[in-house]
């Protein structure tokens, strides 16, 4: 992502500045896969426990979940996404295998109910019960009457450790009561799911009293003032071993910026950095962005070396960004570095597998090997304009492209010391279009182009519905077989511009309420919601070829511009997982089990919001 620019459909047109009660019928079951989360698992109790147990903490109940998880297989992924980056292409850095496996040892838990199917006693014609489990806050299953049961099959019995629901903001409130089975028909009722009060518009998260199988969830919703009630989500959390691979992080290049700037970061009251912050959080993974010859104290090498060293000391892998211009590229801008101006095709392919090379043994040379690198940055249009640009008249067109790219990748290559795994990413920043992405990835593979792993920015601001992201990645997953990342992404916890404190008249990417997406609120809560349901998709991937997601800038606070100047700020600021003065939002757990956070955060709150 670039600040310099704001998309619209199909176009990029970055912009700086704004403004501008009882009783269950035989009812509904429902699974719901979250947010990807490093959970240790408990073996799985009876479907229900005695109606008078006392919820567990989610400390006591993730230690244990551990057990049953090496038990218990995914039906929607055979295996970790990255341990098949090395079968996807021939010839390629990451042909040796995948490191995914070393990354994780416990379970992330994910929302279950994506691998399910719904049914309902009634619906209205236009919002029917499969939208209730579809990953999507934003479609909703709405009763046609003033009560109605939702009935989700997940396929299979599973390990379940939370439930959750968000109800659809123009509902009335409801009541609801939720009941479990293992096998058709033989409900069980647990009592702190009975009668339940639900409120329109936020996430809310419902611990069970322990880790429980079952393969059927019952849903009975009550209106309050008899109108229709809307389910926007029903969630059935539980481990997924078969997702224990997955790359989780976010991209801290800030991070040096930032700490000389002054700014403090801390997490539940400590002080740290975002480094440290995000692995203690559950990331695994650190992206960092590389310009040629940027203005100074911006992202050139030695400052990302400097990184690279801290993200080692902190038990973290490195996806490395390379751009291939001396600033901000994207779309909209792939300027060749000054240094480069005046070579011809030749000389710019020499240049840029000479460069690459350089680089990825910079960084094995120090003991910091690069793990993933992306051989430009959301290059839909090309890298080097206007030499390596496409989609445009009197320029270079797919064959330099493709040139350009392979020199990239032979570079990469050369630089990455033997025996060390490099996978070697392809960028592209359509993440919600599944016709463009189809369209980029054929070109490439056309060509001959070698890549490891598909890589999506995807906004929602920006690249539409969460479900037209899920489209997309399965599409991609079915016709190229690669592992995919969303290797950038972001949601608003706030509307309100932290910026002009500071005297600037810089505006966010995100200011009003029609660019948030439906279901999912401008709050921690919604922000933790709308990852995590992002996590759950890719966790689901047909193949298990969904391999990670990458949170952009969430240090990025106040105070650091995104180019030199005065009154210069960031768009960034109410995108970030850390508040305005460098406190972690609950949202830091994006990558942990969400109901979990919500319980950390408002403790002994049931049904459980995550608030500010």
């Amino acid at each position: 992502m670039s600040p310099m620019l704001s998309r619209t459909e199909g176009t990029v047109v970055r912009r700086m500045f704004r403004r501008a009660p009882g009783r269950w019928p035989s009812g509904a079951v429902i699974a719901i896969a979250g947010g990807i989360a490093a959970a240790t698992v408990i073996a799985p109790t009876v479907i229900a426990p005695a109606a008078h147990a006392r919820p567990a903490t989610p400390a006591a109940k993730h230690s244990a979940v551990q057990a049953s998880a090496a038990t218990q297989g995914s039906a929607a992924t055979q295996g970790s996404a990255a341990a098949q980056a090395s079968a996807a292409t021939q010839g390629s850095a990451a042909t040796q295998g995948s490191a995914a496996t070393e990354d994780r040892q416990t379970a992330p838990i994910v929302n279950w109910g994506l691998s399910g199917t719904a049914s309902a006693t009634n619906a209205e014609s236009s919002n029917p019960a499969a939208n209730a489990i579809d990953g999507d806050a934003g479609t909703k299953w709405c009763t046609s009457s003033w009560t109605g049961t939702l009935t989700v099959d997940l396929g299979q019995v599973r390990t379940l450790t939370d439930l959750g629901i968000t109800l659809d903001a123009s509902s009335p409130s409801a009541s609801a009561t939720i009941q479990l089975a293992a096998t058709s028909g033989n409900w069980q009722q647990i009592r702190a799911l009975r009668d339940i009060a639900l409120d329109p518009g936020n996430p809310m998260y419902f611990p069970l009293p322990s880790t429980v199988q079952a393969r059927y969830a019952s849903l009975t919703v009550f209106s309050d003032t008899g109108a229709d009630v809307c389910v926007g989500e029903f969630r059935a959390f539980g481990p997924d071993p078969a997702a224990s691979g997955m790359y989780e992080g976010g991209d801290l290049s800030f991070t040096p910026q930032e700490l000389a700037a002054g700014a403090t970061f801390t997490y539940q009251g400590r002080p740290g950095t975002p480094v440290t912050i995000m692995r203690e959080a559950g990331a695994n993974y650190v992206r960092m962005r590389l310009w040629v010859n940027p203005p100074a104290g911006y992202s050139d090498l030695a400052t990302d070396l400097s990184l690279a060293r801290r993200v080692h000391e902190a038990g973290m892998k490195i996806y490395l960004d390379i751009m291939y211009s001396d600033f901000w590229a994207d779309p909209q801008h792939q300027d060749i570095p000054a240094a480069w101006q005046g070579q011809d095709l030749a000389q710019l392919t020499a240049t840029v597998k000479s460069y690459t090379q350089q680089v990825i043994s910079a960084f094995a040379q120090q003991g910091t090997p690069a793990d993933i690198v992306s051989i430009g940055n959301e290059i839909r249009n090309g890298i080097l304009w206007p030499i390596g640009e496409v989609n445009c008249t009197n320029c270079g067109g797919w064959n330099n492209l493709a040139q350009l790219l392979k020199a990239g990748v032979a570079g990469a290559q050369a630089g990455n010391p033997n025996g060390h795994k490099l996978l070697i990413m392809m960028h592209y920043d359509q993440g919600g279009n599944s016709a463009l992405s189809t369209a980029f990835y054929s070109q490439l593979t056309s060509l001959g182009v070698p890549f490891d792993v598909i890589g999506l920015s995807y906004y929602p601001f920006f690249h539409g519905a969460i479900s037209a992201m899920r489209a997309n990645v399965d599409s991609l997953a079915a016709k190229f077989g690669r592992p995919i990342i969303i290797a950038e992404t972001q949601y608003a916890w706030t509307l309100a511009n932290g910026n002009s404190p500071l005297g600037d008249s810089t505006g966010d990417f995100v200011w009003q309420t029609s660019q948030l997406s439906p279901g999912y609120p401008a709050s921690p809560g919604g922000q933790l919601s709308f990852v995590t349901d992002e996590l759950s998709i890719l966790a689901q991937i047909p193949g298990g070829l969904g391999a990670g997601l990458f949170y952009w800038a969430p240090d990025w606070i106040p105070g650091v511009p995104w180019t030199p100047g005065p009154g210069i700020g960031s768009p960034n600021v109410n995108l970030t997982l850390f508040n305005f003065e460098g406190a972690a939002l609950p949202s830091i757990g994006i990558f942990q089990n969400p109901a979990a956070v919500c319980e950390r955060n408002s403790p002994g709150s049931s049904p459980c919001v995550v608030g500010g």
